[in-house]
């Protein structure tokens, strides 16, 4: 099996209050877990989370409007191809301070 990353968002819309109500969700953290490992299908993190599927799209909406998820093609070794998600955050730091909260996601490298 190989992967093949194609970004689908035009631009940037991360904010770190909306990545922080994102990250709130225990179904989205599940989501950023199991895409860190590699690309996953929707079907997959649906049985990963244990939710319906239109839970999980639901929060792959919200993960991908947040940047901290990017849509991909995963290719199969008998040439059929499917939608996949993989994480694009390695590191990710909250930091509370008298200027108020600061976000700072360090991507991946693709």
């Amino acid at each position: 099996m190989s992967t093949q990353a194609s970004n689908t968002r035009s631009e940037s819309t991360a904010d770190p209050a909306a990545q922080l109500d994102v990250l709130g969700d225990d179904c989205a953290r599940t989501i950023l877990i199991a895409t860190s490992e590699g690309p996953k299908t929707a079907k997959e993190l649906t049985e990963r989370t244990e939710s319906s599927s239109a839970t999980v799209y639901r929060r792959i909406n919200n993960l991908l409007e947040s940047d901290l998820i990017e849509e991909c093609v995963r290719f199969e070794d008998d040439g059929s191809h499917t939608t996949a998600y993989e994480s694009t955050v390695d590191v990710l730091q909250v930091r509370i301070d008298a200027d108020g909260i600061n976000v700072a996601v360090a991507e991946r490298d693709s």
